[in-house]
């Protein structure tokens, strides 16, 4: 009698799938970045900067840089979820400060979310005529049902609205330069003094600018899911960085030549006034667009913070619940839940600009935390290994330039 065959291997535990290329990596981190500041911030950085706003936008760009290659060693020698974390844990071996910069990340993307949601929702009124918390409820639970659904179609979802939003960036600058009755300031008037308190509001208007920028450190946090993140991460981070400078700085000189800055300054629908004497279709198409690009915003950030989330939970650092995985959609069903909800809340109580200036800050505070540890980490170890490398100046730098963003904001 032949003894039954018995397989005692258990399921397998669901995983994070590898699935995002160079491509849809650069994509991701210009959707979370061109999406948010851009298209919702403009006319509160004219309000603070004036004329020099596209100033802002470059000094903000300047402070990022450094940092911005900090990561790109870091994500290729840890190139795992809830990667701040990670990186602060390598260099100071200290868990409860990982813990603390974990948490503070997350909360960066769910306060970052929920800014942009507030100026989705201000774009929508305008098309539709639904009241505010309406819009946000509807944007926020579907972008979480998006977020759930899977990570190769959340982000390739995100892809598209990303290249519509990068083409209606492209159609502000062409309008504003080439088609607008340029009701702005001149040339010769963006050229800002040496000297001036003018500066004072350049500065203040670098935080928001800065909040602009805010993605490409995002990256970093679905470094699990990438393909060879060891060459991609790297060249993804550079890539969006230098897209979105030439893009935000284009756009904020169109728009200051095209519409008076009176008109700009603090406006919840700021790029639309570009288009304020073009024919109605092109004035509602336009608007579509800017509805789209806030959203993806607010989908990209989901995502991030609840793989942070994950990546913790995964690590004991957080509650065991939030390491669940679908075992559908293997992507983070109780932390992205989780999100949704703080994002809800979040946007439906506290105005655009608080989140935004919040966000900001604690994410000043996470660059000052992972330089640092770069830092540590190469004081410690050999410089050798298969991973991105830069020169210890630069993470100094990055820790200088954002300390000194920080402070400008507080004087």
């Amino acid at each position: 009698m032949t003894a039954k065959h018995v397989n005692h291997d258990k399921p397998a535990t669901p995983t994070l799938r590898r699935s995002l290329t160079l491509p849809l990596l650069t994509l991701y981190g210009l959707g979370v970045t061109v999406g948010a500041g851009i298209y919702v911030l403009i006319g509160s950085t004219v309000a603070e900067a004036g004329a020099y706003a596209w100033l802002a936008f470059l000094l903000a760009a300047f402070v990022v840089a450094f940092t911005a290659f900090s990561y790109a060693e870091l994500a290729t020698r840890y190139p795992v979820s809830a990667g701040e974390a990670a990186y602060v844990d390598a260099g100071f071996g200290r868990p409860v400060l990982a813990s603390i910069v974990g948490g503070f990340v997350a909360l960066s993307g769910m306060v970052s979310a929920s800014a942009v949601a507030v100026g989705a929702s201000g774009y929508l009124g305008g098309l539709t005529g639904l009241s505010s918390p309406i819009l946000i409820v509807a944007i926020v639970a579907s972008m979480g049902l998006i977020a759930w659904w899977g990570i190769n179609q959340s982000v390739k979802v995100a892809a598209a609205i990303t290249m519509l939003e990068i083409l209606g960036l492209v159609f502000v600058i062409t309008w504003g330069f080439g088609m607008s009755e340029r009701t702005g300031v001149s040339t010769a008037e963006l050229i800002p003094p040496l000297q001036g308190t003018h500066w004072g509001g350049i500065a203040s208007a670098s935080l928001l600018a800065f909040f602009a920028f805010i993605g490409f450190e995002d990256m970093v946090n679905v470094a699990e899911e990438v393909e060879t993140p060891r060459r991609t991460i790297p060249r993804a981070i550079v890539y969006t960085l230098l897209v979105a400078t030439v893009l935000y700085v284009l756009v904020a000189v169109s728009v200051l030549v095209a519409v008076p800055i009176e008109t700009l300054s603090g406006s919840d629908e700021p790029l639309t006034l570009v288009f304020v004497n073009a024919p109605q279709v092109v004035q509602t198409g336009f608007a579509a667009v800017a509805v789209v690009a806030t959203v993806n915003g607010v989908l990209i950030q989901m995502i991030m913070a609840s793989r942070v989330i994950y990546g913790m939970a995964q690590r004991k650092r957080f509650p065991a619940v939030f390491a669940i995985l679908s075992p559908r959609t293997q992507t983070p069903t109780v932390a992205t839940a989780f999100v949704a909800a703080c994002i809800m809340g979040l946007s439906l109580f506290l105005p655009i600009e608080r989140l935004a200036g919040w966000t900001s800050q604690i994410v000043l505070a996470v660059f000052v935390c992972v330089n640092l540890s770069l830092i540590a980490i190469k004081r410690r170890t050999a410089t050798t290994g298969d991973y991105y490398r830069v020169p210890i100046a630069v993470p100094i730098l990055g820790i200088l330039t954002s300390i000194a963003l920080f402070v400008s904001t507080i004087m």
